[in-house]
């Protein structure tokens, strides 16, 4: 019964509102506003068209999915994006029951007394009636029952109500994407944030691995020192490379710890005794995906979709701003019976009944309804100029993980071998010292070349992964409109009947 007034309450509304309501603005009304293509370069122009809605089991790392399904139902962003949904329910359901009557029961029932006196009169002899000094009290009491309905009824003829009620949906609306925007980040965060630490986890191995190179060398410096083929100069230069490459140790370990704080709280979790199981970035695939045309974009963003509602919300506003200007016209109507006997209280011949109708036009406010009619104006064209933007935004976000994907991609080729060439010179020159070949200079340049490159490796190949995340999300991780739209249901049972 709920599911079929709802369904025919709504469909009245929005015939009733048809005709006191004004078309929503549009705001890319100029060319090129959406453009026909993206420019970015393809990875792979074979690859998936839109993401799925679990992008993320695509980088084939054991421990995500499970990470990411703990914050989707843990993580504090996330509730209390929800809770403000709930919250827009509520405020809808306060709209739209200003379009129904409000009926009141009433009830009542009395006691009421007096308390007076009259004078004592007596007959004497012969049937003589004298009054005689004082008084004799007399109280009488009586009962008064009640019992009717009220009902009061402001006529919405100029759409004011309904215009709050079009507000209250598309706030709801824009609650609801905001919460799948606030879920998205919180995935993706979840995963740079994962990446992140394999990755710092990896540059400190790589850096104890150098420490290790530096004192085998060290070794061989004191050997040759004590031979006297070496100076001490040679054994300082290289005491301070170990000393050097120690320094940074301590600062990779916190941003490590760091790391493991910022994705225990993204769990919604406290961060003592949170960790993870992964050691580096080996065997995490870089997922290739490629957009589709940009006008699909604006129905697979939520951001996007979250500025449209935002928007709308705004002109329904200003259209109740308009209908305010209108007098109210109000109805009110009551029937009750009374009686001092509760048992014949429903009866025909005790009942009473009333009806009357209202109008109330404002002649002087002092400017207050232009001015909120101004108010209201001024905030459209304000979500007017953020809604473009917002869409702009969205497209040079794919334009641009498009952009880094490629060039990221293009880096780790050539990072690649040169951490394989350099690492073979090291080797070379670590033996061409032992022989002495080559003097300390030569091979700690050699060293340290290696070492940053190694670095530099691990740092794309976590940009690599960082700028996939993003790609993913530039084209709306999965989420089309169409579908919110269609499955969503409301939480709160709060319809009347």
């Amino acid at each position: 019964m709920k599911a079929i007034f709802r369904g025919l309450s709504v469909s009245m509304l929005a015939l009733a509102a048809a005709g006191c309501t004004t078309p929503n603005p549009t705001p890319l009304n100029r060319t090129g506003d959406v453009p026909q293509a993206f420019t970015a370069p393809v990875v792979d122009k074979q690859s998936p068209v839109w993401p799925d809605a679990n992008w993320w089991v695509n980088f084939k790392a054991d421990e995500l999915p499970a990470l990411i399904e703990t914050a989707q139902k843990e993580n504090l962003d996330i509730a209390a994006a929800a809770a403000r949904v709930i919250e827009a329910e509520a405020t809808d359901a306060e709209a739209f029951a200003n379009l129904l009557p409000a009926v009141n029961l009433q009830g009542g029932a009395t006691r009421t007394g007096s308390h007076t006196t009259r004078p004592i009169f007596t007959t004497g002899p012969g049937g003589t009636v004298t009054e005689t000094p004082g008084t004799t009290p007399i109280s009488t009491t009586g009962n008064n029952f009640t019992a009717g309905l009220a009902a009061s009824y402001q006529l919405d003829f100029w759409g004011l109500n309904q215009d709050r009620l079009r507000q209250a949906r598309e706030n709801l609306r824009s609650a609801r994407y905001a919460e799948t925007v606030i879920g998205l980040t919180t995935e993706s965060s979840v995963a740079q944030e994962y990446f992140t630490i394999l990755a710092t986890r990896e540059r400190i191995a790589i850096t104890r691995q150098n420490i290790d190179a530096a004192k085998r060398i060290l070794a061989v410096v004191q050997a040759k020192v004590v031979a006297g083929v070496s100076s001490n100069l040679d054994l300082a230069q290289q005491q301070g490379t170990i000393a050097g490459e120690e320094a940074t140790l301590p600062g990779l370990i916190e941003e490590e710890r760091e790391g493991r704080y910022a994705l225990a709280i993204l769990l919604g979790r406290a961060p003592e005794g949170f960790d993870v199981v992964g050691q580096n970035m080996d065997g995490i695939a870089s997922p290739v995906v490629q957009g589709g045309l940009p006008s699909e974009v604006l129905l697979r963003r939520p951001d996007v979709a979250e500025a449209e509602a935002t928007l709308y919300a705004a002109h329904a506003n200003v259209d109740a701003a308009r209908a305010a200007f209108f007098p109210a016209i109000g109805l009110t109507g009551s029937g009750s019976y009374a009686s001092t006997v509760i048992g014949s209280l429903i009866n025909p011949g005790n009942f009473a009944w009333s009806v009357g109708a209202s109008l109330l036009q404002t002649i002087f406010d002092g400017g207050a309804k232009k001015a909120a009619s101004d108010l209201a104006l001024a905030q459209e064209q304000e979500q007017i100029a953020d809604y473009r933007k917002f869409v702009f935004n969205a497209f040079s976000n794919v334009e641009t993980a498009l952009g880094q994907v490629a060039s990221d991609g293009d880096q780790l080729v050539a990072l690649t071998e040169e951490v394989r060439a350099e690492a073979e010179a090291f080797r070379i020159s670590e033996l061409q010292y032992r022989e002495g070949t080559i003097d300390i200079l030569s091979l700690l340049q050699a060293q340290q070349t290696l070492f940053s490159a190694q670095q530099t490796l691990v740092e794309t190949k976590l940009a690599r992964l960082e700028a996939d995340v993003s790609l993913y999300i530039a084209l709306g991780g999965g989420w089309t409109q169409q579908e919110s739209d269609k499955n969503y249901k409301y939480q709160l049972d709060w319809w009347p009947i």
